[in-house]
Formats: structure tokens, sequence, C-alpha cells
């Protein structure tokens, strides 16, 4: 079996026609995965690596849903380190060295400052970071360094004076989530799967008791497709229950749910809360909780919080408490507390937590206290879980499920450690005693070129490059991206281009708004097609949502 290439080139293009004529012409898959989220697209990564044939459909758009919603940090995950869960913190820490070094463009190192205001802080907390660092090994980022209140007051220009004793500085990793879920979909585009989004699951196939395909419609036109698998994988996070109901036993029976959903809620403000290159992180709050204050695209994030849901709304609504919460924690740690007038967009992610009653526990492979991945009786694969740190390894381990219950012929796997993903650096060198990530805390900046990576020069050759429908700092949104989001990261509606290519929505709600008119009238240059009012007001219906704190 051939390697993948380590520099991928679109061979297939992201041309949504040619996607579906790839659709059409199908006759049999060795899997489709259900879910264009972070766990669908890198299982269709993965897969099409190894050289399975391979389509991945998503309802709406790549990281519609949990997948963009995300804290922006790649980490190992210092909570689990206090529960001594040691095996799953060595495990991220790996993967967050071999993201950073597959995509230096979209993922970079970030130092944290734990400040301190009692005696006790400074030795507590850097004893448990050092092992932190002993866990990462020569993957590690940079060492644990005990900062005096004049360093760490350099550190976080903003942090409260009084009373600081000092702090803590370790090494983790920031991200941009959508573009990085973005860039997996058009890698695996050029590895040969066919992946495509606005294409929902209304069915799934069956024959002899046995899944063997799903029923699939196109979203924009309304074409239908009956498309079959020797494998199906139920990728779709947080609504996985949703597809488990569509293979529920003849008799009508129910399956228990398998996911019970929390809800984390992050507040944007302006880069003045923190105007320096390091993110602010407390590992314990008056309640007990983590709490992040975290440089990103010429803005601050706050967050997060992990509150109980029970309904799983598209777009959930942050609860009072919880921005009474993030604001007030933050508030005793900055010298400014941001007010609720500061908030320039709020945005809720939902997790999906496993419960552990289903009546197909038996027939489960724990593969970690994050995520977990199931074999229905009739063959369905369902993963659900984990976190965006270890996607790729999660891919990994659905592949070594589906294989072991023989819905797949076996294939070596570990083909995507060391596959750059699409943008990265022709100059990336990745070396087995670490990584080399891009140098640098780039991601602090506002969006820009930079997020483009190898491909800026592919963004300099549309009309309207140097035309800025919105500009912040160096960077921006220009004409340009607008039409390199249609041609080449498969945008198709104004929520794809204003939250997911350009992260303005999730930046400021109010600007995202202001600029609905401009780039309807690119997106309909570009498809051929006009912009629906309805699809203009929905969306600024959604821009008031995120800039409103209830």
């Amino acid at each position: 079996m051939p390697r993948p290439k380590t520099s991928p080139v679109e061979r297939n293009g992201t041309d949504r026609a040619a996607q579906l004529e790839r659709l059409r012409q199908a006759d049999r898959f060795d899997l489709i995965v259900v879910g264009g989220g972070a766990t669908g697209l890198g299982v269709a990564l993965d897969a099409a690596a190894r050289g399975f044939k391979v389509c991945c459909l998503e309802r709406d758009d790549f990281a519609k849903g949990t997948s963009s919603r995300a804290t922006k940090l790649v980490h190992g995950g210092v909570r689990y380190l206090a529960q001594g869960n040691v095996a799953l913190v060595r495990e991220a820490l790996a993967e967050r060295a071999t993201l950073l070094a597959n995509a230096p463009h979209l993922a970079q190192p970030l130092p944290f400052v734990v400040p301190g205001y009692h005696w006790w802080e400074r030795p507590y907390y850097g004893a448990g970071l050092s092992l932190y660092d002993a866990l990462a090994g020569r993957r590690g980022l940079g060492r644990t360094r005990w900062l005096s209140s004049g360093q760490t007051r350099q550190a976080l220009p903003t942090v409260r004076s009084q009373g600081l004793s000092g702090g803590v500085q370790y090494w983790d990793a920031q991200f941009d989530d959508a573009r990085l879920a973005v860039t997996l979909a058009r890698t695996a585009i050029a590895q040969g799967a066919v992946v495509l989004n606005h294409l929902p699951v209304d069915g799934l196939v069956r024959e002899a008791g046995k899944v063997c395909g799903v029923q699939a419609r196109d979203a924009e036109t309304g074409e239908r497709f009956e498309l079959r698998a020797s494998c199906v994988v139920n990728a779709t996070g947080v609504w996985v229950d949703a597809l488990r109901d569509m293979d529920s036993p003849p008799d009508g029976h129910r399956r228990p749910p398998m996911v019970a959903p929390s809800q984390g809620t992050h507040i944007v403000v302006d880069r003045e809360f923190l105007p320096g290159r390091a993110a602010l992180m407390v590992p314990q709050t008056r309640d007990g909780r983590v709490l992040f204050v975290v440089p990103w695209l010429g803005h601050t994030i706050l967050g997060t919080t992990d509150t109980p849901r029970k309904d799983l709304a598209a777009e959930p609504e942050p609860f009072h408490d919880d921005v009474e919460f993030i604001l007030g924690e933050a508030g005793r740690y900055l010298d400014r507390p941001p007010k609720r007038r500061d908030i320039r967009s709020i945005w809720v992610g939902l997790r999906p937590l496993v419960r552990d009653d289903d009546e197909e526990a038996g027939n489960t492979k724990a593969l970690s206290r994050e995520h977990v991945v199931r074999v229905g009786h009739s063959g369905l694969v369902t993963v659900t879980g984990g976190k965006w740190t270890t996607y790729r390894a999660m891919a990994d381990d659905v592949l070594d499920r589906c294989m072991d219950a023989g819905l797949i012929e076996r294939r070596a796997g570990g083909l995507t450690e060391r596959l750059a993903l699409l943008g990265a650096p022709d100059s990336r060198s990745l070396q087995s005693s670490g990584t080399t990530a891009a140098p640098g805390t780039a991601l602090c900046d506002p969006p820009g070129e930079h997020l483009y990576g190898s491909e800026a020069s592919r963004l300099h050759q549309l009309p309207g490059a140097d035309r800025w429908l919105w500009r912040h700092g160096d960077g921006g949104l220009s004409e340009a991206m607008v039409r390199f989001a249609v041609r080449h990261e498969l945008a198709r509606r104004l929520e794809d281009v204003l939250a997911r290519r350009c992260r303005l929505l999730f930046l400021d709600a109010a600007r995202a708004e202001s600029l609905i008119e401009p780039v309807a009238d690119l997106l309909a240059d570009e498809l051929g097609r006009p912009i629906a009012q309805s699809e203009r007001d929905e969306f600024a219906a959604l821009a008031r949502r995120y800039r409103t704190a209830p």
C-alpha cells in the first residue's frame, strides 16, 4: 500500500459539482462517515490515507456544531493530570505535537500563566506543571518557569496587581478549530475521499438486519442518494443518538441515549483586556471550575463553563448564570473587569459526555475516558466523546474497531501521523525528536493571510486581494478571501464564510452582521445564483444572538 503524500495536492478539487458527480457514479464505498466535525473528518482522512474508498457527509457545514465552538486550545489536559489519568495526558501531549507539526499555520504553541495570590500556589501548581513537562518529554514546547510578580505582570500586562505574589508559566497550544476542520475535509479530498457539506443523511439502508448504507439528500437541490458501504460510521458528536434511533430494532424499542450533553459558554471581548502574548489560566475558581483568558485572532476569549443541558439545539443559548460566572471570575484576575457592554460575541458549544447505561455497553471498547467507540448489533459503528487535540488518535481507534468487527479489511495505520495538511509550509520538517511548529504566536494576531500557510500565493491570484471588507490590524477579510472560501474551501452560505472560513461571527458579531450585503454579493458572483433574502435575514438574526448576553 503506497504511503500518502506528505504535501498533498488537491487532485479532485473541491468543486461541489465534481464531488456530487463522484457520489452519483460510486457503486459502493468501503466506509461512509456521517458527520463533518473533528471526529468524522479525522476518520475520513485516516481511511482515505489507507486507500479505502471513503465518503463523508455533513448535514450543515463542516464544524457547524461542537467542533467550531472549542476554547481554541490544543492541550494535554492539565486537569486530567490532577485526576491521575496519566495515560490520557501522555496520549494528548503526543497528539498535540503531531498536530503542531502537521498544521503549523493553524496550530501554534502558546505560553500560559497561572497567577498566584497565595504563598502556596506557585510551588503547588509549579510542581504539577513540571510533571506535565516530563510527560511531554522531547515533544514538549517549553519548560515550566516560576515567575516573580514583575515577570507575571510583564507576561500578563492587565493582571490584577493587588496581592500578586508571582506566577507559573507553562506551555500548551492554540488553534483555529473551524479552519482546521475545513482543512481536514480538503486534505481528505486530496487523498481520494468524497466529502460534502450541506448533504444530510435522512435514513439508513439495511439488508438482512445489517446496516449497509445511508439515504442522503442534497440540501441545495433536493437530489436524493442511496449510498452503499461495507461500514457506516456515526460520528455526529452530541447528535449520535438521532442516527442510532434510525437503527432501532424491529420491535421499535428505543435504546437509552448514549450521550448526556454538557454546555460550554465562551465570551469574546477586545484584545485590550489581555494585550500580551500569553494566556491566563485559573486552575481552580471559587466553585472549583477552570477559567481561561486566551488571546485569539486579535481578540480575547473568556471561558469556559461545563453545565449539563437536556436539549440539543443547533444554536444553544448561554445560561445567565454561566455569563455571570465567566465575567465575575475574569474580573477577579484582571485589573479591568469585563462587563456585559464589552461583549463582542458570545457562543456556546455542546460537549458529548458518554453515558454508561446503554444496552450495547458490553460490546463497547472504551479507548479512553474521553471517547468511546461502539459497534451495534446491526454493524453501525458509533463514536462520540473526545476532544479536538486527540481527533487523529480517535480516528485510528475507530478504524481499528471497524477492522476488529470484520466490517473492512485490515490495513496498516499510522499514516496520518506524518501527513501534512493542506497549507502546511513546504519547509516543514517533522523530526522524531520533537516538533517544528511555526515560530511565534501568530494566532494571537488578527486573522489574515498567515492562516492560509503555503496557499497564500493562491489567495493573491484571486480578484480583490487588496480590497478589504473588514480591516483589523494587519489582517481582516478581503474580497479574495471570500472568493477563496467558495472556490477552494467548500463554502456555500453566508454563515459558512462569516462564521467558519473567516471567524468574524465568533469575534465580533455586530461587525459580521454589517458585512452581510457585500459578502452576499461576492457569494452570488462566485456561486452563480442570488443569495435569498431569507438567508440574509437568518444570518442577521444569528449575529444578533451572538452579541446578546442573557
